[in-house]
């Protein structure tokens, strides 16, 4: 928000402005990827849309909104892969406006699609050094600790709210369930089925 720069306006917490919309109408609603028609992760490209079209895009923290949200496992993976696959979608996307924007909006967008990629990459040798040896190196794991540290530091210094150390427990989901989802979100990228 500081840049004016928000990379993705959720769904039912966003609101556009008439004539801006209205400019990027026939883009929004012919969106195609690999040829295909797409119809998910319909907030993140019209934000992307927005940025293109030389528009801002803001945070208001005080706004107030209320969605749906998956309450059992089974909707809460449907969702994750479709906001994954849209992430990837999207973000390739978004690598050609970067440049346009401010160097830090190219940082962040780097290290958010990074990030779980070392994460993967750290889960997988810890895996790897299981089935061969019989055990996880120490330095794995404390790896996989400090990354989860950081990025939950960095959020709550962001937000000044020290509830964001606790998001730290939610990476063995992100290890045994969402890691496994984004490498299939990613190996089927032209689906959208929802």
């Amino acid at each position: 928000a500081r840049f004016g720069a928000v990379m993705c306006c959720c769904g039912p917490c966003a609101m556009y402005r008439r004539s801006a919309l209205a400019l990027l109408l026939d883009q929004y609603e012919t969106q195609f990827f690999r040829g295909k028609p797409s119809d998910f992760g319909e907030d993140r490209h019209l934000t992307i849309l927005m940025l293109k079209a030389g528009f801002r895009t803001e945070y208001v923290p005080d706004a107030i909104a209320a969605t749906v949200v998956p309450d059992s496992l089974g909707p809460y993976l449907r969702q994750q892969l479709r906001w994954a696959r849209s992430t990837f979608r999207d973000t390739f996307l978004a690598l050609r406006l970067l440049p346009e924007l401010d160097r830090y909006l190219t940082l962040d967008v780097v290290g958010q699609n990074l990030g779980p990629l070392l994460l993967a990459l750290s889960s997988l040798a810890a895996l790897a050094q299981f089935v061969i040896g019989g055990s996880v190196a120490w330095w794995t794991v404390r790896t996989i600790a400090a990354m989860t540290m950081v990025r939950c530091s960095v959020a709550a210094f962001r937000a000044r709210d020290l509830r964001f150390l606790g998001f730290s427990l939610h990476t063995p989901i992100n290890i045994f369930l969402l890691l496994p989802l984004k490498a299939y979100a990613l190996c089927t990228l032209s689906n959208s089925d929802w």
